[in-house]
């Protein structure tokens, strides 16, 4: 999740007690509410369907736990973008080197673009760049980062936890508390009486997972010849030609193990599955420790925020006041929007033509980047809350001068042709865009015409 300095501070105001950060104690987290749709910096998900730690359902469904429409992500003024991966592992999501050098590597350069889109909900889609890929001279590098619009149907798609599946989680969280509660009553203070720091670092140091390291560390003198033998074999080392017999069985060999290992894991974790599986579904467990035996589990849901619904109502009036506000800009910007609209999907190379553009206006018509993103925001809401009414009142927006809507018309279909040729519904749209930027009298002559 990507936080501005604001919100760091103000989770740090719910989190720290007042102005004691001296004292570095956290208060209390029981009882606290922190509410992610309150997050207005763009958050940015990467998961992977190789990532069995994990996998793309549990790090998405937390959508699905804030929202039962993307529409409220709208209303909540949130983007959120995922990329899904195909076969990367759960570490390799930020330490592989192509995971570096492609995802990561595109998303690093596409911040500003993420940062511009709208708020909704969006798939971050990375392709190669190949001949069929029109105007490669915008896009940077041999990638290409594309945001596809996304609902919330399509994180369920991607499955996840049943009911059922919550209602064992449940059952194993309130087995996890009962058993915390008991060792803190009864076991914690006898084993307190009879462990002293030193048995206690002994038994830290004696733990397998240390143990099976330290076996072949530099510290046990039986490992003292390996450095000397290693040494003499890198200085000796020579290749062996591929037809070695010895290179073949250690191939063999290699892939005997990696397959064990393999199937071996898997098969553990399908057994480790079924007996939780088969445990935690047990009635009288449930019923044990407190639960319905009849499979009802309340379902996940962020309660009803009253504050949360009259904003929304107060900026949908205020959206509906400013369809009929602005100027060229925000005319221009607006018929972009509405052009491209139907597609749910943009790409760098627009992005990279807006850049162009900007950079080619002269600094007395340059407007900052923060300024052209509440706009660009703002001319899409606007569109969402009435569509007709948005485009019809684009005539109120544009200046008496022909020449400056022309040149701003010119821009947009330079914009708009950075991906290509339009669809049928984007011609059709560009078109209704022409007419109204040539004005009534341009217009009426085409009628005659016609």
């Amino acid at each position: 999740m990507l936080l501005n300095a604001e919100e760091m501070q103000a989770i740090a105001d719910q989190l720290f007690v007042g102005n004691k950060l001296a004292s570095r104690e956290l208060r209390s987290c029981e009882g606290l509410r922190i509410d992610l749709r309150n997050i207005k910096s763009p958050i940015v998900v990467f998961c992977s369907w190789g990532d069995d730690i994990t996998p793309p359902q549990q790090a998405l469904d937390w959508i699905l736990d804030l929202y039962n429409h993307e529409d409220e992500i709208v209303a909540a003024r949130q983007t959120i973008v995922y990329c899904l991966h195909q076969s990367i592992g759960h570490l390799g999501i930020f330490v592989s080197g192509k995971v570096a050098t492609k995802e990561d590597g595109e998303f690093a350069q596409s911040m500003d673009m993420i940062d511009l889109m709208p708020p909704g909900l969006y798939e971050a889609v990375v392709t190669g760049v190949d001949e069929a890929v029109e105007h490669p001279e915008l896009v940077q590098g041999n990638y290409l980062f594309s945001l596809e619009t996304r609902t919330l149907e399509d994180i369920r798609a991607l499955g996840g936890n049943s009911s059922e599946d919550n209602l064992r989680f449940t059952t194993a969280a309130r087995v996890s508390e009962i058993n915390q509660g008991l060792y803190r009553t009864f076991l914690s203070p006898a084993v307190r009486t009879v462990v002293t720091e030193q048995s206690a670092e002994f038994l830290r140091r004696m733990h397998p997972n240390r143990l099976r390291f330290q076996m072949f560390a530099d510290e046990n003198p039986l490992m003292m010849p390996v450095a000397a033998w290693a040494e003499a074999i890198r200085a000796d080392r020579r290749p062996v030609s591929q037809d070695n017999p010895f290179l073949a069985s250690e191939r063999m060999v290699s892939g005997i193990i990696a397959n064990g290992l393999e199937a071996w894991g898997k098969a553990r974790d399908l057994i480790q599955e079924q007996i939780f599986l088969s445990t935690y579904a047990s009635p009288w467990l449930r019923a044990l420790v407190g639960l319905h035996a009849d499979g009802l589990s309340p379902t996940r849901r962020v309660e009803r925020d009253l504050a949360r619904e009259v904003i929304a109502k107060q900026t949908a009036a205020y959206l509906e006041q400013r369809i009929d506000e602005g100027g060229l800009l925000e005319a221009a910007v607006r018929a972009l929007i509405y052009v491209r609209l139907p597609e749910g999907k943009v790409d760098e190379r627009g992005f990279a033509a807006l850049k162009q553009i900007g950079a080619e206006l002269p600094p007395a018509k340059r407007i900052g980047f923060a300024k052209f993103k509440d706009m660009v925001k703002e001319q899409y809401l606007i569109l969402l809350v009435d569509t007709e009414r948005a485009i019809a009142a684009l005539p109120k927006l544009l200046p008496d001068d022909r020449g400056q809507c022309e040149e701003a018309l010119v821009l947009v279909r330079r914009v708009l042709a950075s991906r290509g040729a339009l669809p049928e519904e984007g011609s059709r749209r560009l078109k209704r865009i022409e007419t109204l930027f040539a004005g009534p009298a341009a217009a009426s002559g085409r009628d005659k015409a016609a």
